[in-house]
C-alpha cells in the first residue's frame, strides 16, 4: 500500500492546533496531517522580510521531513493559516491608550500603548502578507495561506482579546463540537456571514479592503474545495 501524503499545516499557537488538529485529520482522512506550531506569528517575526519569508517557511518543513526521513515527493500541500490582527486598516485606526497593556482589538480600531509600534509592526506584516498569498509553492510543494480575521478565536468562537485560560477552554470545546461532524463543520466555515469563498485571489483583495482585516472573516472555506460535498455524499 502507498504511504499517505502528507498536508503540513502551519499554525500560530497550540490552542490552534487543539482546534483544527483533529477536525483537519478527518478532513483529509485519506492523507496524513501534521500541524506545525510556529509558537508565534512568522509575518512579524524579528528578521522575517518579503526576501526570506520563504526560506524561513521552507526551514520548517524540511527540518520535518529530515526528522522523519521524508522526501518532498511525500508532501501533498502546505495550508499555511495566519491571523490578521487589523494589519491593513489606516493607521488612524489605531489609537494611543496608556491603559493599554497590550493591544485590544475592536472591529473598528486597535487601542495600545505604543501607537508606533503597532504602526510599523503592520508595515512588516502587510509586506509579509503581501509575499505569501501571491506564491504558490514552498519548498516546491503546493502551498496556500489561509486567514482568520481579526483572529482565530474571532472567527471560530466570534470572541475578541480572548485571555490564554479562554483560548484552551475554546478550542477544546470546539473541537469536540465539531471533530465528528465533519459537514457540519465545512458548512460553518464556507457558508456563514463571514465565509470570504468567492475566489482565493478575490479573498485576499477583499481581506486588505477598509477595516476588514479587524472585521470576522476568513477564506479557510477556499482549502477544501468541494470536499464538504464528497463528504456529504460518503456519509449517506
Amino acid at each position: 500500500m502507498a504511504r499517505k501524503k502528507i498536508v503540513f499545516v502551519i499554525v500560530e499557537g497550540l490552542s490552534d492546533e487543539t482546534a483544527l488538529g483533529a477536525i483537519l485529520s478527518r478532513i483529509y482522512d485519506n492523507e496524513t496531517v501534521y500541524v506545525h506550531i510556529m509558537h508565534g506569528d512568522i509575518t512579524t517575526e524579528q528578521g522575517v522580510s518579503p526576501i526570506n519569508i520563504f526560506s524561513r517557511i521552507g526551514d520548517a518543513i524540511r527540518g520535518y521531513a529530515s526528522s522523519n526521513h521524508f522526501r518532498k515527493d511525500d508532501f501533498k500541500e502546505i495550508v499555511h493559516i495566519v491571523d490578521m490582527d487589523g494589519a491593513f486598516v489606516p493607521d488612524e485606526c489605531i489609537i494611543e491608550d496608556e491603559a493599554a497593556a497590550k493591544p485590544l482589538y475592536s472591529l473598528t480600531d486597535i487601542r495600545t500603548s505604543n501607537k508606533r509600534g503597532i504602526q510599523h509592526r503592520n508595515q512588516i506584516k502587510r509586506a509579509n502578507i503581501d509575499k505569501l498569498c501571491t506564491c504558490k509553492v514552498a519548498w516546491k510543494v503546493p502551498y496556500r495561506i489561509f486567514y482568520m480575521s481579526c483572529n482565530l478565536d474571532h472567527v471560530l468562537y466570534n470572541k475578541l482579546n480572548s485571555t490564554d485560560e479562554d483560548k484552551e477552554t475554546d478550542s477544546f470545546q470546539f473541537a469536540r463540537k465539531y471533530k465528528n461532524c465533519i459537514p457540519e463543520f465545512l458548512s460553518f466555515i464556507s457558508e456563514s456571514e463571514f465565509s470570504v469563498t468567492d475566489g482565493y485571489k478575490e479573498s485576499w483583495e477583499y481581506i486588505k479592503q477598509e477595516l476588514h482585516s479587524l472585521e470576522r472573516h476568513t477564506n479557510l472555506g477556499l482549502c477544501f474545495g468541494s470536499a464538504d460535498d464528497e463528504l456529504i455524499n460518503g456519509n449517506e
